[in-house]
């Protein structure tokens, strides 16, 4: 079913992107995903995936104690880290499209907001601010400006 692989697929890259923040033994990958995620790890699913990622050179384990006996553990190699930044990218990517509409930009330094900004009325107009720093400091730059062009008075 299409719905299982992309579910198997988020699995896989949570598990990719597990060991790109620290090595970890199967047990530990399954504890960490479920914990953050909510849904636990097959264990059917899990050491054959290690075991295709350590195949590929992505991934390498060694032996260590962890707690009263030695256990695999899994390690990203140089090429594996490289596959997490592409998939990092990639959720951002992913991200950042299903968010776009509802991204509002700051009328002074150009940020994007997502949610929330402050908001100033100026006449009919509001504009919108990542902060309230932001609008002052538009306000101090408009006033500048405006006083640079006006003419000096005689007296």
């Amino acid at each position: 079913m299409l719905n299982e692989d992309i579910a198997l697929d988020m699995i896989r890259s949570s598990i990719v992107l597990l060991l790109s923040e620290k090595p970890l033994h199967g047990y530990g990958i399954m504890k960490e995903i479920e914990g953050r995620i909510g849904k636990p790890v097959n264990p059917g699913l899990l050491y054959p995936f290690l075991k295709h990622l350590e195949k590929n050179g992505l991934v390498k384990s060694t032996r260590k104690p962890v707690g009263r006996k030695p256990k695999k553990v899994y390690e990203l190699t140089a090429t594996g880290k490289e596959l997490a930044t592409r998939i990092y990218k990639r959720i951002a990517s992913m991200v950042s499209m299903a968010i776009k509409s509802d991204l509002s930009v700051c009328f002074h330094c150009g940020c994007k907001i997502y949610e929330g900004g402050y908001r100033e009325a100026e006449g009919d107009k509001e504009r919108i601010f990542c902060c309230v720093h932001c609008a002052q400091a538009y306000k101090n730059e408009l006033h500048s400006a405006t006083q640079s062009t006006e003419k000096p008075r005689r007296r």
